[in-house]
């Protein structure tokens, strides 16, 4: 049996990254190689971001390695083919987002019943190597709510900026439509 240009990409892929980089990034995608080209379809954004900004280089330099008359390698979403995979998961994609999705320019109003502190933005958080996965999957959910990373769990040690995140996905949303009802409640409150 033969080993497709992909196949074997695969393989040096997943001798080369960690069993975690390996499972989180590259097993996900979806291949379609088609005239000469290999396109990779991404679950979410968030992947077809991330192997496009670490893996993309190394994924071309495999394919030409393997078979030099691939032209070129695309990564796009892969939208057309999202199916619910269990029933429990087709009831919870039927239920809205409250907030809708028009933006807004004017800064969110600090209320004093939301209780988010307003120096807890995406702008005033450090991005280190550890919280980047964190930063940009809280981002998903400010920008798409009850859509990505639906729910949301971020675990971490003191002082690693879990609360700061939750705050500045409250006024990420609120930024974002302006009538929003967001509440932050601190569980020993």
């Amino acid at each position: 049996m033969e080993t497709t240009p992909w196949k074997h990409c695969l393989e040096q892929l997943e001798g080369e990254l960690s069993t975690q980089q390996f499972d989180t990034w590259i097993r996900p995608l979806h291949v379609i190689e088609k005239n000469g080209s290999v396109r990779l379809l991404a679950p979410n954004r968030f992947v077809q971001d991330w192997i496009s900004e670490r893996y993309l280089s190394r994924i071309q330099e495999l394919l030409s390695n393997s078979h030099p008359s691939k032209e070129k390698v695309l990564v796009s979403l892969d939208v057309g083919s999202r199916k619910p995979k269990t029933e429990n998961e087709a009831h919870v994609q039927e239920f809205k987002s409250p907030i809708s999705n028009k933006t807004s320019t004017d800064r969110p109003v600090k209320n004093s019943s939301n209780n988010l502190n307003s120096s807890f933005t995406f702008k005033a958080f450090v991005e280190g190597n550890s919280n980047q996965l964190a930063r940009a999957a809280s981002i998903q959910v400010a920008e798409n709510p009850g859509g990505a990373y639906n729910p949301l769990f971020i675990c971490g040690g003191v002082g690693l900026g879990k609360t700061h995140l939750m705050h500045a996905i409250g006024w990420q949303a609120m930024e974002k439509d302006p009538s929003a009802k967001i509440a932050y409640l601190h569980s020993e409150r």
